[in-house]
């Protein structure tokens, strides 16, 4: 483990001995999850997540908008899809919709009881990202999304190039051409 990575591992046991999700919800309003995401009961991906009780689960699943930088989150805390009003304004509708795929495969974790962000894994080989990663992508095939358009969605700001590869070959893409590319 290299420095960078030992100073996020003590970052990261800081954080989550002060509970930084529950300051962070300090003051902010939520919302029921079907006033703004429509139909997202419908999707057959949701439908795979939760099964029978998606309905009711989406129903009483509460949302926050805020102004955090960033995309979307499980609130470690409580359950609670938080959401970058800035990433929903200005971001790529199909990422969002991905985004929303993975996250509610997350709040599922979340009521089973699973650490959403345990430590003693890097991202890319947390199981929990695993697991929702895979039924983002496993969605981003059914709508049809070119290999390409798949590594573009897995890339991220805070994956270095080695861990950008690891996600993409425990995912089955083939993110070669990408990687070279850019």
């Amino acid at each position: 483990m290299n420095w960078t990575e030992t100073l996020t591992l003590k970052i990261m046991r800081l954080l989550t001995r002060l509970n930084i999700m529950r300051i962070l919800r300090i003051g902010l309003s939520t919302y029921r999850f079907t006033d703004y995401f429509k139909g997202m009961e419908k999707v057959e991906a949701v439908r795979g997540i939760f099964g029978e009780k998606t309905d009711e689960i989406l129903k009483n699943l509460r949302v926050g908008f805020t102004f955090v930088g960033g995309y979307m989150f499980v609130n470690n805390a409580n359950g609670h899809l938080m959401i970058s009003s800035k990433y929903l304004k200005n971001g790529d509708r199909i990422d969002i919709y991905l985004d929303l795929i993975h996250e509610l495969v997350h709040v599922k974790q979340f009521m089973e009881g699973k650490e959403l962000f345990d430590i003693n894994y890097d991202y890319t080989e947390r199981p929990t990202e695993v697991e929702a990663y895979r039924v983002a992508v496993r969605e981003a095939r059914r709508l049809g999304l070119s290999e390409d358009r798949i590594c573009q969605y897995l890339k991220t700001e805070w994956m270095n190039v080695e861990d950008f590869k690891r996600l993409a070959e425990s995912m089955d893409v083939r993110c070669d051409h990408w990687l070279s590319a850019k």
